[in-house]
């Protein structure tokens, strides 16, 4: 592989006219990427296949490199491969296939269900903010509703009997999303026991309050999933918009349907749903490598 790239380093320094630091640029990117192929045991670029870059870009991704970095390290596989194929010393081009670097850029982080159970066993459910926020994150988790959704449900938004609750998404849109009974469960121990001992809660139409029974903003939510990740040792970011992610990833993962995810996130377009089908895919070749015996 070293001569390969060797070859097209000299091409674009002699038929290309590139700057050093450009030239360097593409040599560190393209080292990057062969090592990457020898951790996976791909002996050449010839057994590069379409997965294989994706597999790249998200182990880029974990390792923490921003997307900048990221979309310039395939626009330099791109060049190479271009090279290659127009030189004949490939017959393919594996990233002929592959979608725009700005894809990338949206695909969502997800949080590893283990670790999603971790974070909701965090609230203290002896207090009444600790019921409170068990109800807020298994909301979250259940409905994969927007933080601002959240805040400014109602209390005749939500009907326990039946498991679901109305959100009202962008541009005033309302959907109907289900309630899972853990959710139910922990919604109903808030509105029993903590809601009734929160300060003016009579007083208030929304559903989630402050200690002050004001109604809960959004970056009251934010700080709580923020804190109650930090004692459950997740260290990486998280957001209630990561927990979304989760949900419709988790979703996909275990065989929902993209029509049924997308009307629940209250997507518009299904386009905009199918990004996370990249990480679910992702999740199933990883579950296949590791159990197929053939793999």
């Amino acid at each position: 592989m070293q001569e390969l790239v060797d070859s097209f380093i000299n091409y674009i320094m002699v038929e290309c006219g590139l700057s050093r630091n450009t030239i360097l640029s593409y040599r560190h990117d393209l080292q990057i990427f062969t090592t990457f192929l020898l951790s996976k045991k791909i002996p050449n670029f010839h057994s590069v296949r379409p997965d294989t870059i994706t597999s790249f870009i998200i182990s880029e991704k974990q390792r923490g490199l921003s997307i900048n970095s990221i979309t310039r390290t395939v626009v330099s596989i791109r060049m190479l491969y271009k090279f290659l194929f127009s030189e004949g010393k490939l017959q393919k081009n594996p990233l002929s296939s592959i979608e725009s670097p700005k894809l990338w850029k949206r695909l969502p982080e997800v949080i590893p269900v283990h670790k999603v159970d971790e974070l909701l066993l965090v609230p203290d459910v002896k207090t009444k903010l600790g019921i409170r926020n068990k109800a807020i994150l298994e909301l979250l988790y259940a409905t994969g509703a927007r933080v601002s959704e959240v805040s400014a449900i109602q209390m005749d938004w939500i009907n326990l009997e039946y498991g679901y609750v109305k959100c009202r998404g962008k541009g005033s849109k309302e959907r109907i999303v289900p309630l899972g009974t853990k959710a139910i469960r922990a919604i109903e121990n808030y509105l029993t026991i903590a809601r009734p001992k929160i300060k003016n809660s009579q007083n208030s139409a929304y559903l989630f309050l402050s200690k002050a029974g004001k109604q809960l903003r959004r970056e009251n939510i934010w700080v709580i999933v923020k804190n109650c990740a930090y004692r459950a040792g997740i260290r990486d970011h998280i957001s209630p918009h990561k927990l979304r992610h989760s949900f419709a990833t988790h979703m996909l993962e275990n065989g929902a349907d993209l029509r049924s995810v997308q009307e629940m996130l209250g997507h518009v377009n299904i386009s905009t749903t199918q990004i996370y089908t990249h990480v679910s895919k992702q999740y199933l070749k990883s579950i296949h490598r590791q159990f197929h015996p053939r793999a």
